[in-house]
């Protein structure tokens, strides 16, 4: 047993490599914030105090610990491991050391304000039939602090490449925080395809509708067509509407689309 202890002592971080290492990492942590200070007052952490940790001659009590955690999003491995190394070891692709200065947790952090969680009506020009419309419904979620959207294809667009199964048919992605919006990377089951899109609040209307463009990522082809203005309308919590939508879902044309459908996306002009 004195053997084992000898050894494991031996091979040990010293109380002083953890302060250094916590400070270090708590110093990593700090820089997106908005001031020192304002942090404090976040954490309930005397200021003083918190330099002590940051130049590494301090180290917080296992409850001020587990709230400085709680407030980064990191687990208790900052006093061993560089908080880099340590979000990249989620897997989270945008956490790699070589992303995360540009695509970090502050670009996936979306305020329900902005787009909030539930049920959106989509409505777009058909990729492949220019002349007809699709309409359908996504659903907006959020899980472990990050936007997600999933839904299905129209069936009644994918059957004309044969993909019926729902399974087939489903997509899912991702939201990034935009300077006036929100932009979201989609993709079908195993990466198959995939398509890009920005979305913005309509300016001047119910605050339930948001605009932009979706391009999807496939080789220019002679007919049809890789981008489009589409438009989402957040359906609330208004279970007649969301079944409306629902038992409406696939194709649409022109003439069916409603005043404010057509002026915001405007069949008759070209996306520039």
């Amino acid at each position: 047993m004195t053997q084992f202890r000898t050894a494991s002592a031996a091979s040990s971080p010293s109380p002083a490599d953890l302060r250094a290492m916590f400070g270090a990492n708590l110093k990593h942590l700090c820089r997106q914030a908005k001031s020192i200070s304002a942090l404090c007052r976040d954490l309930g952490i005397n200021r003083t105090q918190f330099n002590r940790y940051l130049s590494g001659e301090s180290f917080p009590r296992p409850d001020v610990l587990h709230r400085i955690c709680s407030f980064f999003q990191v687990d208790a491995r900052i006093l061993l491991e560089p908080v880099e190394e340590i979000r990249y070891d989620r897997g989270f692709l945008l956490s790699h050391p070589t992303l995360a200065p540009f695509l970090g947790p502050e670009s996936t952090d979306i305020p329900q304000s902005t787009l909030p969680d539930g049920l959106y009506r989509f409505l777009r020009r058909s990729f492949i039939e220019q002349d007809k419309f699709v309409e359908g419904l996504v659903f907006v979620y959020r899980e472990n602090d990050f936007c997600f959207v999933r839904g299905h294809e129209a069936k009644e667009a994918m059957s004309k490449v044969g993909l019926t199964r729902p399974r087939d048919r489903e997509f899912r992605g991702f939201f990034l925080r935009q300077e006036n919006g929100v932009a979201s990377l989609v993709t079908r089951r195993g990466a198959l395809t995939g398509s890009f899109t920005y979305l913005h609040r309509v300016p001047s209307r119910r605050a339930n509708m948001w605009t932009g463009y979706t391009i999807r990522t496939t080789p220019e082809m002679p007919t049809g067509q890789r981008s489009t203005r589409l438009v989402w309308e957040h359906l609330e919590h208004d279970p007649a509407r969301i079944l409306e939508v629902a038992r409406g879902s696939g194709y649409r044309w022109v003439n069916d689309l409603s005043d404010t459908d057509r002026d915001i996306l405007k069949p008759d002009m070209p996306i520039t």
